[in-house]
């Protein structure tokens, strides 16, 4: 998942010289079509980290079953998992409408684009962060419940709040709440957590150094803008690789840790031959960067993406052979 000399408040003004995000003006007597506004609230929601949550939530679900789960138990895991997620972010996105109108990549998000307000956002945000919760009390035990009540709050006042805004480790700390998923599928099945569960917990949390770092490195002058304090903003090109680098390898060797807890060959040599490559794109990065070369962040960042559905995709596998 340094130290910044100010953190901006909510409502805090753009700083000088950052570009302004005006609100759009539409004809007079206009209103917002239907289908824009639940788009708008689907956007508050970040879908993409919804898909993250199925790609590692199910495999996991299956390798703790030894199979495929209840189906019941899988719907409501997925649908409270999904809510838990998008409230989250719905609750980020409220939090963070101060950064997000002065950086390029988050200015069309709802709250900057002003297609929704901040108040709807927060409501919307909560209430879906409580359903998440009472669906998640209904349908499964109290250890899974609290894990995705105490990631949703980690992840809004922890890190969007607070370490996001402070410290560099940002990144480092803020990955507990991306790697949760797979510990809430693997209690919601079993009631406990297994030494099985924390290595594939290892796996995905490692994993978001280098995919965030790369993310941060092509988006750098957005996040000095907004004052936030990402890895490639406040340390040395030279750092910010080695990260990259050392978290890439971190992901290969917790990938293999897991072998042995359950998983056959299905997993294991697929999954050494993507690792290999996921650590040798992190080093083609690292040294293009130290030959002063034009580098290509997005690649490391895309190829990370494709990575981890392998991954989890041979866990499923590997669970119903």
């Amino acid at each position: 998942m340094s130290t910044l000399t100010e953190r901006p408040g909510l409502d805090a003004a753009p700083k000088a010289g950052a570009p302004r995000t005006r609100p759009v003006k539409r004809p007079t007597g206009s209103t917002p079509r239907a289908l824009d506004v639940i788009k708008a609230y689907v956007a508050l929601t970040k879908p993409r980290i919804v898909e993250l949550l199925l790609v590692t939530t199910v495999p996991t679900m299956m390798l703790a079953a030894n199979g495929l789960p209840s189906l019941w138990l899988m719907a409501a895991v997925l649908a409270g998992g999904s809510l838990a997620a998008g409230g989250a972010s719905a609750l980020n996105c409220y939090i963070d409408r101060d950064i997000d109108q002065v950086m390029r990549r988050t200015k069309r998000r709802p709250l900057p684009a002003h297609s929704v307000s901040p108040r709807h956002a927060l409501y919307f945000g909560l209430t879906l962060a409580v359903l998440s919760v009472v669906i998640m009390a209904l349908a499964t035990n109290w250890l899974a419940t609290a894990m995705t009540l105490g990631s949703i709050v980690y992840y809004d006042v922890i890190y969007t709040l607070w370490l996001k805004r402070v410290t560099a480790w940002n990144t480092f700390w803020g990955g507990v709440c991306g790697a949760a998923p797979v510990l809430i599928g693997w209690a919601a099945v079993t009631g406990s957590l297994s030494p099985a569960a924390w290595a594939l917990f290892a796996v995905v949390f490692f994993w978001q150094m280098p995919h965030f770092y790369a993310l941060a490195i092509k988006y750098k002058d957005d996040y000095a803008r907004a004052g936030i304090p990402m890895l490639p903003v406040v340390a040395s090109v030279r750092r910010v690789n080695l990260e990259i680098v050392g978290f890439a390898w971190l992901t290969l060797i917790s990938s293999l840790a897991a072998w042995p807890f359950g998983l056959t060959w299905i997993y294991g040599v697929p999954t050494a031959i993507v690792g290999g490559l996921f650590v040798l794109e992190s080093h083609l990065l690292a040294r293009r960067a130290a030959k002063g070369e034009p580098v290509r962040p997005m690649r490391l960042f895309h190829w990370s993406t494709t990575y981890l559905t392998i991954v989890f995709l041979t866990v499923a596998i590997d669970a119903l052979v």
